[in-house]
């Protein structure tokens, strides 16, 4: 169903991938947009258990869109590094490929503490009653993932840069 990497060599493993996708703060996720144009937006999440979350609004051109069909994917770049006189970039990346949820009540509590943390850490004191008090105004977006790839320019791969 998905495509195999053409240039396996510059794959990531599992592991750096799980890394690359924990350490970052953003990404674009990509949905089918509005009279099937694609629509990719900006977004930062927190990546727990195997998932990635979104928080925002609980209306709007992405919602829709997940709504309409629930097949998304999420790209983080992790090292973009341009290096001139090679007329390259040493570039490092995931894509994650896999179906949103719009999470409901409670269920949106532990993510969205989560994603507090990673923004704002150690102050649980002052979050946690905040996400108490938030839960029904604000959306969240569950990604479950169902195919995942990492790559990086060959001569990272290589031990370069």
């Amino acid at each position: 169903m998905f495509r195999e990497m053409r240039k396996s060599k510059q794959s990531l493993s599992a592991e750096e991938i799980e890394q690359i996708l924990s350490r970052n703060t953003a990404g674009v996720l990509a949905v089918s947009g509005d009279e099937d144009y694609p629509y990719a937006v900006p977004l930062s999440y927190v990546y727990l258990n195997g998932k990635i979350y979104f928080h925002g609004a609980k209306v709007g051109h992405k919602i829709d869109s997940i709504l309409r069909c629930d097949k998304v994917s999420f790209c983080v770049i992790d090292q973009d590094k341009i290096v001139g006189e090679e007329y390259t970039t040493y570039f490092r990346s995931v894509i994650a490929f896999g179906r949103a949820r719009i999470l409901e009540g409670e269920e949106k509590r532990k993510p969205l503490v989560e994603l507090c943390e990673k923004y704002y850490p150690g102050h649980l004191d002052i979050t946690e009653p905040k996400v108490a008090g938030a839960l029904e105004r604000v959306g969240l977006i569950e990604l479950d993932i169902e195919h995942v790839t990492g790559k990086q320019a060959a001569e990272l791969a290589m031990g370069k840069g």
